[in-house]
């Protein structure tokens, strides 16, 4: 076969393989949820996956703590390690399209027929068992690659994202507690001077040990009421430490209260556009394209494979004369295997390729299923979380004014101790609650904004 008629045959060969392919032709299956949220009402604005982490949250502390933990989160950096081993593993499958040339030199020494030895030296480049991919089984498998190594993208967008949400939400909590130790100390020190004041009357017989026994109990229960406040704190604390990948900074302050803090409300947009973008949900569509490429590759395995091993070199029978003239030659050697008997073998390769295809259907249809409930479930949140804040801050304002009333009354001698005792823990309840409701109408802010696919951006 001279030059001019193998690379005919490459060429051809190739122009076969560009449109030869045994994949199944891809189509993204029907989303299984409805067409529309839940909670119809929506915000004006731009949607949270436009929207950066930066502008989202404008505490300076927060931005600082959420950069911190996107530096140095080893969840995160194990993320990024599985994009840098998935993209390996293309570049590996995308090299096996292409021939392997190497340098060979070798050597060998025979014994003659009619004694002595005979010498061969050789010299030159070979290109080993290159398959020439007619029926697309290489590239199926290098399609299949390129789709685990964008699925592995996507799941680093979608771990950043989680990362985000999960510091705000730390954090968070953590004003909170702040808050929530301060109104228990308060609480306490008004407790104690209560419980002094008590046990004086009692002392001099103006009060009952029943009375006494009241003030003490809740004094006493102020300061179990302090010491999960302060462990609780050390618990967030402890969790924020992990998020961030490095101990919390001494200088670690949070805002005076969750009453001081606000965050934008952003729009939920039509299910079809929201799903789609979401990390999480293109991850699993990026692994079905995967399982689809697979199916191509197991179907390929049932037609011949042809390799081709082929050198250019120079040989001689002494070494001085190995790159002498008329020493240069070339060789060709196609083979080409044809499956006859493998005992099921690519059946069974491609049974199983179709049914994890059929499971990447599934989990990516979960995927989706997934999403929908978060996102429904943060808008359920938000259209009653406004509610709720304003009934519970109704309810504090009112104990407020009952407690300072029965306080006004037992003066006067009008109501007994007890009443006010049951006032002063009602008044503390009810502040307690307050606290814990903005958190959480806080928190499903953040919850919103990481379901809609917020909180990722290129950096």
């Amino acid at each position: 076969m001279s030059g001019a008629l193998l690379r005919a045959a490459l060429l051809a060969a190739s122009a076969w393989l560009a449109g030869c392919s045994m994949m199944p032709a891809y189509e993204r299956p029907a989303a299984p949820v409805p067409g529309n949220w839940p909670e119809a009402a929506q915000p004006a604005g731009t949607p949270a996956a436009d929207v950066k982490w930066e502008d989202f949250f404008a505490d300076a502390r927060l931005k600082q703590l959420i950069a911190t933990a996107l530096r140095n989160n080893r969840d995160l950096r194990v993320a990024v390690l599985n994009i840098e081993q998935a993209r390996a593993q293309y570049d590996v499958r995308r090299a096996d399209q292409s021939p392997s040339v190497g340098a060979v030199v070798s050597g060998s020494r025979t014994p003659a027929s009619k004694g002595g030895t005979t010498s061969v030296y050789t010299a030159g480049l070979a290109v080993t068992a290159w398959e020439i991919d007619l029926f697309g089984r290489v590239a199926s498998l290098s399609e299949a690659a390129l789709a685990q190594y964008l699925a592995t993208e996507e799941g680093r967008k979608a771990a950043q994202i989680s990362l985000v949400a999960a510091v705000a939400n730390n954090w968070l909590a953590l004003v909170a507690d702040d808050e929530l130790i301060a109104l228990t100390r308060q609480t306490l020190v008004t407790r104690e001077e209560s419980l002094r004041l008590t046990r004086l009357r009692f002392d001099n017989g103006a009060a009952s040990e029943l009375d006494f026994r009241q003030a003490q109990s809740l004094a006493e229960g102020a300061r179990v009421t302090l010491a999960q406040g302060v462990r609780q704190r050390s618990l967030d604390l402890n969790a924020l430490a992990l998020l961030l990948g490095e101990p919390v900074p001494a200088d670690f302050a949070t805002p005076s209260g969750t009453s001081s803090l606000n965050l934008p409300d952003v729009p939920a947009g039509l299910p079809a556009d929201v799903l789609v973008r979401r990390p999480d949900v293109r991850q699993a569509e990026q692994q079905l394209i995967a399982a689809n490429a697979n199916i191509g590759a197991a179907r390929a395995a049932f037609f011949p494979r042809i390799t081709l091993t082929a050198g250019v070199g120079t040989a001689s029978s002494e070494l001085s004369g190995l790159f002498k003239g008329g020493s240069w030659g070339w060789t060709a050697a196609p083979q080409l295997l044809q499956p006859i008997f493998d005992a099921g073998r690519n059946r069974a390769g491609l049974a199983s390729a179709t049914v994890s295809r059929e499971i990447a259907v599934a989990q990516y249809e979960k995927a989706i299923q997934s999403a929908f409930r978060e996102v429904a479930d943060a808008l359920a949140g938000r259209a009653t979380f406004e509610d709720q804040l304003r009934a519970q801050r109704n309810v504090a304002e009112a104990e407020a004014v009952r407690f300072r009333l029965s306080e006004l009354r037992y003066t006067n001698g009008v109501a007994s101790y007890l009443d006010l005792l049951d006032a002063q823990r009602s008044l503390f309840t009810a502040q307690q609650a307050l606290v814990q409701t903005r958190l959480q109408q806080l928190q499903n802010r953040v919850q919103l904004y990481k379901a809609l696919g917020g909180g990722w951006d290129a950096r």
